[in-house]
């Protein structure tokens, strides 16, 4: 728990240390509520632990806790949102007051990154086909426009690290700004967007049900936008050309497009990769787009 309490510190303080001990008498408070039976601490992230449990009818299911509960009650709108689609994990329960949900698990859950590659731009276009035939809620809010707004602001702090510094300068970053200026202003058509769907959140459910999203931050957006990390992800591997071309293919998206969203987003990636130490190959390839 070591390692989960420097994350939760880091991002909400000090007070994150006594949330964290109070989370034993919550768990089994929200057990007695449920009915389900605790397990072992399955994973956690900068904002939220999560473990393993067993619901009452047998259901594998996951319990996330987290101590920002406005974010939580929004993961829990957002999931309910696509939930007729079968394509995210179904709410079994959630407590907003106390920032508590529980969650079926996905099984076997193997990360998107870790299937046959081969496969996998025809898993992603049946993914979002499925995504983004949900309609819209009347008057939703959250757009990508903001979502990027937020994105550059946040990741832009880290131009002043001399490491990124070093191969990201303010003129590159405003020309990625411009980029997704130009593309948000010419969106058509708007889709409710995951809003955040990279590799790692799309895990497998199995034969049945193909890949399923987890964690989604919903917005009204370019569809495309939901197929970027993906193609960025070709970066240092077959390449980012030949796997726009792949992806676009699969997901029916316009490939020119799809390039303008890898380009304008690729700096974002290059940060990522210079900040946690990625492959150089895949670094270099994000720069020169």
């Amino acid at each position: 728990m070591e390692d989960v309490a420097a994350r939760l510190t880091s991002r909400f303080g000090p007070e994150a240390v006594d949330w964290l001990a109070a989370i034993p008498a919550v768990t089994a408070r929200l057990a007695s509520a449920w009915g389900f039976t605790p397990g072992e601490l399955f994973e956690s992230g900068a904002s939220s632990v999560i473990m393993r449990c067993q619901w009452p009818d047998g259901t594998p299911a996951v319990l996330k806790l987290s101590p920002d509960q406005p974010l939580l009650a929004k993961q829990a709108e957002m999931l309910r949102l696509f939930e007729p689609t079968g394509r995210v994990p179904a709410v079994l329960a959630a407590d907003v007051e106390t920032g508590a949900m529980a969650l079926e698990e996905i099984l076997p859950g193997t990360e998107a990154e870790n299937l046959p590659p081969d496969s996998l731009p025809q898993q992603w276009g049946e993914l979002l086909a499925a995504l983004h035939s949900v309609a819209p809620p009347a008057h939703w809010p959250l757009h990508l426009r903001g979502r990027l707004d937020e994105a550059f602001a946040r990741i832009g702090r880290r131009l002043s690290d001399p490491t990124i510094a070093a191969r990201i300068d303010c003129a590159t970053w405003q020309r990625a700004m411009d980029r997704c200026a130009f593309l948000l202003d010419t969106q058509s058509p708007v889709v409710l967007l995951h809003g955040d769907l990279h590799l790692g959140n799309a895990l497998d459910g199995g034969p049945s049900r193909g890949l399923i999203a987890i964690d989604p931050k919903a917005c009204l957006g370019d569809p495309c936008f939901d197929a970027v990390d993906y193609v960025l992800d070709g970066a240092g591997k077959e390449g980012i050309a030949a796997r726009c071309h792949r992806v676009a293919t699969a997901c029916g998206l316009d490939g020119d497009r799809l390039h303008a969203w890898a380009q304008a987003t690729a700096p974002m990636t290059a940060i990522a990769h210079l900040t946690y130490n990625g492959p150089a190959a895949a670094i270099e390839e994000l720069l020169a787009l």
